[in-house]
């Protein structure tokens, strides 16, 4: 019987201690950094990393990712509208606006029956700000999880997560719906600012920095150029140029600016300077030290947007003075952010991807003046359509809505009157032809049958959401949107639009670089498998493997 019981014994012993090896050594198997930040850039070419790269500093931001991280140097966006919504929520959750459901920054819902903002919420207030409308916000009208959803769910929502951002969108979507926090700044007041779906008051850390006034304080200093004129002359055109626009008054055409002058006046003109960025710099800050991101058992999510880039290239286009003043300084705030993770996180011990939501097009006087395609959508308005079907169908308002390079249609109005909606549809088509911005126009119903290159195809395909897309889909030509003839804008296919930055940088990254093909919709996977989480619901973009150790 003894030596029965002897045997036994033994294998119950060997188990016990190799279940008590198993439960020590199975965490290193699935280490985490102690924080991961995420960096959106709002409106950032891929060719600024190397046509600015001379006047990167060696300490700042830029290089840093460059010279020790990894860069995938072809990362394009894979559908359209490429405005600031939709890219932000394609980052973070791997997927696109006929999966997520954010269709645009605006869009028509076809069910509501009305224009719908994209983090619009109604059935929240406010919570610090001025008005009621720039603080109801939530990240409800997003279908999918976020990368952020998905690390709360995988430590059981010990891990925090924190968005900030000077636009709600830019700091809504990227955060998630489970966010700990999303913060954005009100130009009406000054102040960062959040709402009742997160909270009902800020915290005292948000309060204190709001108190700093440190929008005053960055006015205080102007806005004049980094560097010499030699510089800008040698990096950029002219400095005063007429298709420019003129976001600090009319008689402010360009350096220096005097921003003193909106000193307690207009807190709404800092986003369109670089100062903008060092506000969310400094916002990101006081909520790592606040919050203590990075300090607990969980890794923890921040997730940063700067969206002062997007104000100034709208204004003046990506070769002005200004853009190359923002992206130097940009480069000097990146690289201040990196060295304070670095000394309150620990150098390695945080994880950092950066990218953009879009990019962005060449002002068409610009183009014009160099002798290159390009130009302003003119000529085509939904007031002058409908005028027109009324005169060849009998029926007002047939269209309701022109936006995100689509027209909707008025389908109540159709159904009431017993009007079959395709000759009015193919009148549109014909009429839209006309135009000469426009290279081709089909119902978006026939985007799979329509004579179009695969990649055009793709791209519609993955922006169309029956249910917040519109009925008749334009192409515009190369260089040409829908704008004014002064600044510029993006939300087209091209190139220049679509093909956007992607690095990353520190723990469990390896440095190195790749021209394969990548997407905004592998960055959530890419992210997911590095944390081993799941990826977010709706992800559709693949891991990208070379990056990892």
């Amino acid at each position: 019987m003894k030596r029965l019981i002897l045997p036994l014994l033994a294998t119950v012993l060997s188990l016990s201690i190799y279940a008590q090896k198993t439960a020590s050594t199975a965490p290193e198997g699935f280490q985490r950094p102690k924080l991961v930040v995420g960096i959106v850039i709002d409106q950032m070419r891929w060719d600024y990393l190397y046509r600015f790269n001379p006047l990167y500093k060696a300490n700042g931001g830029f290089k840093r990712l460059l010279g020790e991280g990894f860069s995938c140097d072809n990362t394009l966006i894979p559908y359209t509208p490429t405005v600031t919504a939709c890219g932000h929520t394609c980052v973070y959750t791997g997927s696109v606006p006929s999966v997520h459901g954010i269709a645009g920054n605006n869009w028509y819902d076809n069910q509501l029956m009305r224009t719908v903002y994209c983090s619009e919420d109604k059935t929240v207030n406010g919570v610090g700000g001025k008005t009621v409308e720039d603080g109801q916000m939530s990240p409800r009208n997003m279908l999918t999880t976020t990368i952020c959803d998905e690390l709360r769910l995988a430590t059981n929502f010990k891990s925090k997560v924190i968005g900030v951002a000077l636009k709600d969108r830019g700091s809504i979507l990227p955060a998630g719906h489970s966010a700990n926090a999303a913060y954005w700044y009100e130009g009406k007041s000054g102040n960062f600012i959040t709402s009742t779906y997160y909270m009902n008051a800020l915290p005292d850390w948000v309060n204190k920095f709001n108190d700093r006034k440190l929008v005053d304080s960055l006015y205080k200093l102007n806005w004049n150029i980094s560097l010499s004129k030699d510089v800008y002359t040698q990096y950029a055109t002219a400095d005063e140029k007429s298709y420019e626009s003129k976001p600090f008054g009319a008689d402010a055409k360009s350096f220096p600016y005097d921003l003193s002058k909106f000193v307690e006046k207009d807190y709404s003109k800092i986003s369109s300077t670089p100062y903008g960025n060092t506000l969310t710099v400094e916002m990101a800050k006081a909520a790592v030290l606040a919050e203590n991101l990075g300090k607990g058992s969980a890794t923890d999510f921040l997730a940063v947007s700067f969206s002062a880039p997007d104000y100034i290239g709208h204004s003046f286009g990506p070769n002005s003075w200004e853009m190359l003043d923002d992206y130097i300084r940009l480069d000097e705030e990146l690289g201040r952010l990196f060295g304070f993770l670095d000394a309150t996180v620990g150098k390695n011990q945080y994880t950092v991807f950066l990218t953009a939501d879009h990019a962005v097009a060449h002002v068409p006087g610009f183009m014009k003046e160099n002798k290159l395609p390009g130009g302003v959508l003119e000529g085509l308005t939904v007031k002058d359509m409908n005028s027109k079907l009324k005169t060849k169908f009998n029926l007002d308002n047939l269209i309701v809505a022109m936006m995100n390079d689509q027209i909707y249609l008025n389908h109540p109005k159709l159904d009431s009157a017993k009007q079959d909606e395709e000759p009015v549809k193919e009148w549109i088509i014909q009429y839209v032809k006309k135009n000469e911005a426009v290279t081709n126009a089909f119902a978006t119903a026939d985007i799979m049958t329509t004579p179009i290159t695969k990649t055009l195809r793709d791209m519609l395909a993955n922006g169309y959401n029956p249910r917040r897309s519109g009925d008749i889909q334009m192409i515009l030509k190369p260089g040409y949107f829908e704008g004014s003839s002064t600044g510029t804008t993006h939300g087209a296919w091209y190139p220049y639009d679509a093909h956007i930055p992607l690095l990353f940088y520190g723990w469990g990254i390896k440095k190195g670089k790749t021209n394969r093909e990548t997407y905004m919709t592998d960055i959530a996977a890419t992210v997911a498998a590095i944390l081993h989480i799941q990826m977010p619901s709706g992800t559709v973009g693949k891991v990208i493997e070379d990056v990892m150790k």
